[in-house]
């Protein structure tokens, strides 16, 4: 069916309260569910509101978490998400590591006790819009193995870079994984079998089945140099924010299971340093380049259209997870 922005808006929201979540964090949690349905990337859109409700359910997320932020030094911060759902910490972190990038000229913030974070492109446009250089890591719960083993160890793990133009910024978003996880999950709730070369079986054999790769183990983006990747993403994250390891989490696609505590790393830059016009005159003369090579597609450009059309037409969202979250509301997730 077709939603625009302000139903989808709604109906995460909704589906969020119903489930116990109070009215700031499912707010802020459901506007960037409906912003990833505008950018056309449904794994991390209303697909995630049954998932968070079971979590909420089952104890797996503090319903009305209280953010602790302790400052280090000039540049630095650590903000505990309390356990909460993820969104709210980091948008938080995100204003915090551009108030810090604005006075010392570069903010890290590191964020703990956290959860799912959505679109990690989200939160490096916001401070690319604002000017700055920005990037974000993320360790999730154990999906990949690494280089020559066969047990999940560290998360498909995501990051992602964004650079200020002089209009949309340059946005490169990408799990290290093959693809990201969630779209398995959007596959196993349509039906749909998924391409053979994104997941393995539980057994380490090759599938198309989204419920079987969901249980096993995803593959590398990349083979060897993917997982090496994911390995200094997890030791970034884990490091500075004392999370959890991946292999430490209990899976977010299982109801059931231990608070997952993993954490996420956002660095911010005030691109002055070379000079103040310095870094604008070296992105437009890049921009020029890659424009003159016909076919060229710019990172991020394709997610902006997709938004902008989904603001003026609305999007198609799947029927089955608007039925699953519109009963859940009806029950109160009880069932």
């Amino acid at each position: 069916m077709n939603l625009s922005y302000s139903e989808i808006l709604a109906l995460a929201n909704s589906g969020l309260q119903a489930a116990g979540i109070t009215s700031k964090a499912a707010f802020e949690t459901a506007q960037f569910l409906a912003l990833a349905e505008l950018d056309g990337l449904a794994s991390h859109g209303l697909a995630r509101v049954p998932q968070y409700a079971a979590h909420a359910k089952n104890g797996r997320i503090e319903l009305d978490p209280k953010l602790r932020v302790r400052l280090f030094k000039s540049a630095a911060a650590l903000v505990d998400a309390r356990d909460g759902l993820a969104f709210p910490a980091l948008r938080f972190a995100t204003d915090l590591s551009v108030n810090l990038a604005s006075k010392n000229g570069l903010g890290l913030v590191a964020v703990t006790n956290s959860h799912h974070f959505g679109v990690a492109g989200h939160y490096v446009e916001a401070a690319a819009r604002a000017g700055y250089v920005s990037l974000i890591f993320g360790n999730t719960p154990a999906a990949m193995p690494m280089v020559g083993g066969t047990k999940a160890i560290f998360g498909t793990n995501p990051l992602a870079a964004a650079f200020p133009t002089s209009s949309d910024p340059l946005v490169i978003d990408m799990s290290l994984s093959a693809v990201a996880r969630g779209k398995l999950l959007v596959a196993a709730k349509n039906g749909q079998a998924i391409p053979e070369g994104w997941a393995l079986s539980a057994k380490g054999k090759p599938t198309t089945d989204p419920q079987e790769g969901l249980k096993g183990l995803m593959l590398p983006l990349g083979g060897d140099k993917g997982a090496l990747l994911a390995l200094i993403v997890e030791l970034l994250v884990v490091g500075l924010s004392g999370s959890r390891f991946s292999y430490e989490a209990d899976s977010f696609f299982d109801p059931k299971g231990n608070r997952p505590r993993i954490g996420q790393l956002i660095l911010t830059i005030d691109p002055g340093l070379a000079g103040a016009s310095i870094f604008a005159s070296r992105m437009r003369d890049f921009l020029q380049v890659l424009s003159a090579d016909a076919g060229t597609r710019l990172p991020g450009q394709r997610r902006f259209q997709q938004r902008a059309t989904g603001f003026s037409n609305g999007v198609t969202v799947s029927d089955v997870v608007v039925e699953e979250i519109q009963t859940g509301i009806r029950q109160s997730w009880t069932e």
